[in-house]
């Protein structure tokens, strides 16, 4: 029996969140084995290479000159700026963890929307926010017995995510995003090629090292794939929560590759993160809007560097 189209969107979405949480999984692995520079710079190899032949194929670089617009520079910033606190985080906590953390994400755009562009967010949202924060309070634990001071890096990277989003929806439309991913993936790969010797120097690798480095890269591509076709094929207020898969794919990966068992507050503090982001997207969906929570569903929770 076929299935339904909204199902088969959230089959899509699931599909997407798998992609990008095993490719954060092949990267946390790398990053025990080398510096963060080189995962940033061997990887951000392979992933612009992959991007700008889309992009080119569909004669997206043909204005380059329209890469310097000042949006398109402040995204690749915050982008580079997510990159590498995401990767500092991932390094030193679980990765179910930092997952948790950047379900946030939706929340922060959220809150940034209204305080820089002005717009309208009403007392019921303003109450998920807090009750959201307030579960990644719960997850990083500051001051308490389990506290991870790695985990400010991954409040960091929802701040540079945050400022990504924010300046993703101002850049002009006719500037293709393939352009701006493209541009992205490659600022990333530079400075991830400066970073290498003031991290520690060059690892040589092996084959398995850089077949790892090149799988990490390629699955952005069917991350991207699905979660547009999954926003193509349903309803975005149906398929959005399942956005938070995510954090259901990096527990498994943390369990079965890792051995990183979940913890009681870690479990509490993202089911009130999960709890507020679902309540946000109930009221737009009720009030008819689908900004921005409902837009940062369309992008990767964590920074990859396109």
């Amino acid at each position: 029996m076929a299935l339904s189209p909204n199902l088969r969107a959230a089959s899509y979405m699931c599909i997407s969140m798998a992609a990008f949480t095993l490719n954060d999984g092949i990267t946390k692995g790398l990053v025990q084995e080398m510096n963060i520079g080189q995962v940033m710079l061997v990887r951000g190899v392979f992933a612009t290479l992959l991007v700008a032949l889309l992009a080119w194929h569909q004669d997206a670089l043909h204005k380059p000159s329209r890469a310097l617009h000042p949006l398109v520079l402040v995204r690749a910033a915050a982008e580079l700026g997510a990159t590498v606190t995401f990767l500092i985080a991932l390094a030193h906590m679980p990765i179910a963890n930092v997952s948790a953390v950047l379900q946030s994400l939706p929340l922060a755009v959220t809150m940034g929307a209204a305080l820089v562009f002005g717009e309208t967010v009403r007392w019921r949202r303003w109450l998920a926010i807090s009750v959201g924060f307030a579960g990644v309070v719960v997850i990083v634990r500051p001051g308490f017995e389990g506290f991870n001071a790695y985990s400010l890096f991954a409040l960091l990277c929802v701040v540079c995510c945050a400022i990504r989003d924010l300046a993703t929806r101002r850049i002009p439309s006719d500037i293709p995003s393939l352009l701006v991913s493209t541009v992205t993936a490659a600022v990333v790969t530079l400075f991830g090629a400066a970073l290498v010797i003031p991290m520690g120097g060059w690892t040589d690798l092996s084959l398995a090292q850089t077949g790892r480095l090149a799988g990490a890269a390629a699955l952005l591509m069917p991350g991207y794939i699905f979660i547009i076709l999954s926003m193509r094929a349903g309803d975005v207020s149906f398929v959005a929560p399942f956005r938070y898969t995510a954090l259901l794919w990096a527990i498994v990966l943390g369990i079965v590759f890792f051995d990183e068992m979940p913890d009681l507050p870690m479990l509490v503090g993202a089911a009130l993160v999960i709890a507020s982001g679902l309540y946000s997207l109930y009221r737009e969906s009720l009030v008819g809007r689908r900004r921005p929570i409902v837009e940062t569903t369309r992008a990767a929770m964590a920074p990859d560097g396109t």
